[in-house]
């Protein structure tokens, strides 16, 4: 299927053509997707409508083999996980796909990745393989062509030299990195970054106590001496990111929306406000399944901005989702 359309959407009635476009696609080329849409009597006959379609659980990312027939994967990715736990296995056919969407989705939130100098504070994903949010970031590295981008892994020293030799330089930066690593570096350092974007993937992995959203970011913004924390908000199932860039408040790209779903009855889209499951359309899934019910719970504001509140109980916790509370 042509993702030329997806990536050049611009209104609400492109979007929902576009999503109505790649439903129909997905129920008759997608065997897990197509047989989940057919328990709930929905089809191509009775979807009109965006809000008509079905959220396949973002559990059948561990059981099955979510994937378009006829394809082959380029690549796997899959999520972090403790020893014996089944971990998610993301299938991607055409990884242009996914290099298109995260190009576009941060082009679109920070423009062009080359005025950035890249450095990446990511050890728990690096310490595996898979990892979506490493092949994003390596990609990110490359492309903003700066000789002093790269990765970090335990050496913090090194890392706040470099900080702070950029920061003498005017250079624009961009530190992505996982929370607990983030923290030890704020505790350990008391910096004052005038030119650097702070940006946090999520996760303490077990590593830190849980630190609600509030109390993590206001202690980054102490240690960095910044004004905002910025958040990415990915998972091994998407291809496509959500970016805050201050307090909790994420948006998405055009071709990717959020809305939120009954916590007592998961079939029920709610109304913006109110809090819910988070339910996924993210059409740069077009060889996948673009349409995932996961197991965040959140709440969509009226401008469709939208922010993350917790996770639904005895969920496992994935390696690229936003801050467990």
């Amino acid at each position: 299927m042509n993702t030329e359309t997806i990536f050049n959407i611009k209104t609400k009635e492109d979007f929902n053509t576009a999503a109505l476009a790649v439903f129909n696609f997905q129920y008759k080329n997608n065997l897990v997707y197509s047989e989940f849409c057919n328990h709930l009597n929905k089809n191509s006959h009775n979807v009109n409508h965006f809000t008509d379609i079905p959220f396949l659980p973002i559990q059948f990312f561990k059981t099955k083999k979510v994937l378009v027939k006829n394809t082959t994967p380029e690549v796997t990715f899959s999520s972090s996980g403790t020893t014996g736990t089944v971990t998610s296995k993301h299938y991607v056919s055409n990884v242009q796909v996914y290099i298109d969407s995260y190009l576009k989705g941060f082009k679109y939130f920070y423009g062009d990745i080359k005025k950035y100098c890249v450095l990446a504070l990511l050890p728990s994903y690096l310490e595996r393989k898979g990892s979506s949010l490493i092949y994003m970031a390596d990609d990110l590295i490359k492309k903003s062509e700066h000789p002093d981008s790269g990765f970090y892994l335990h050496n913090i020293n090194a890392l706040v030299s470099k900080l702070k030799l950029l920061e003498e330089n005017g250079t624009q930066v961009l530190l992505i990195g996982v929370s607990f690593a983030l923290l030890d570096m704020a505790e350990q350092y008391n910096l004052h970054l005038k030119n650097t974007i702070i940006m946090e993937t999520g996760g303490m992995k077990g590593r830190r106590k849980e630190l609600i959203r509030e109390e993590l970011h206001q202690e980054l913004k102490n240690g960095f001496g910044v004004t905002e924390i910025h958040s990415e908000y990915g998972m091994t199932e998407l291809l496509s990111q959500a970016y805050s860039k201050g307090n909790g408040i994420f948006n998405t790209p055009p071709w990717m929306k959020i809305l939120t779903r009954d916590p007592e009855d998961p079939l029920t889209l709610q109304k913006n406000g109110k809090t819910g499951g988070i339910n996924v359309i993210d059409l740069a899934n077009v060889n996948s399944c673009a349409f995932i019910a996961t197991q965040d719970l959140g709440k969509v504001h009226p401008n469709q901005s939208f922010e993350i509140i917790g996770r639904f109980d005895n969920s496992d916790i994935r390696g690229c989702n936003l801050l467990v509370l």
